[in-house]
């Protein structure tokens, strides 16, 4: 498909501006992959929240100029679908890392997260990152548990006391 000079320069403003906005990307190589199967991923990344989109290499190198994904101009070979997280940095890598599950003829190239190119084995550690809420929820467990363990152990020499007083009623009772 031939493309005339203002759809370039549109596509390269567009993913220029997301990558602008993003947090982390995923160059992963789709050759093999049904018109299908790259819709259910796409559909899937939409649900999540992740811009998805194939452009040409030459495209995608100038649209990552000047972005914090510019680390990774020098990976994108061959026929690529790139992924672009927006919120959190292991969106992408979840979708990608669920959907390569399933799929082995998508293979993950390069990561991209806050200026510093990971290898493809990175997906695992960046999908496995925690979201905001999730994060958010852990430290707030963190920060209860002493509060709570103060309160028990508060708590246990009255818990002891009513304990004892119930075994020796008990006994009593056994008794008479």
């Amino acid at each position: 498909m031939v493309l005339k000079l203002e759809d370039k320069k549109t596509i390269v403003s567009e993913v220029a501006g997301i990558a602008k906005q993003a947090v982390s990307l995923i160059a992963a190589e789709y050759s093999g992959l049904t018109v299908a199967q790259l819709t259910g991923l796409r559909k899937s990344a939409r649900e999540a929240g992740v811009y998805m989109r194939v452009v040409r290499n030459t495209l995608a190198r100038r649209a990552l100029e000047g972005t914090q994904f510019a680390c990774m101009q020098q990976e994108l070979v061959g026929p690529l679908v790139l992924a672009f997280s927006s919120e959190h940095p292991g969106a992408a890598a979840r979708i990608i890392k669920e959907f390569a599950r399933d799929n082995e003829k998508l293979k993950v190239k390069a990561l991209a997260v806050e200026n510093k190119l990971l290898p493809p084995e990175g997906l695992n550690a960046l999908a496995s990152l925690p979201t905001r809420d999730e994060a958010i929820a852990q430290l707030m467990s963190v920060m209860k548990a002493p509060v709570v363990q103060l309160v028990r152990t508060m708590a246990e020499p009255h818990a002891k006391l009513v304990r004892t007083i119930a075994a020796i009623r008990d006994a009593k009772q056994m008794a008479a």
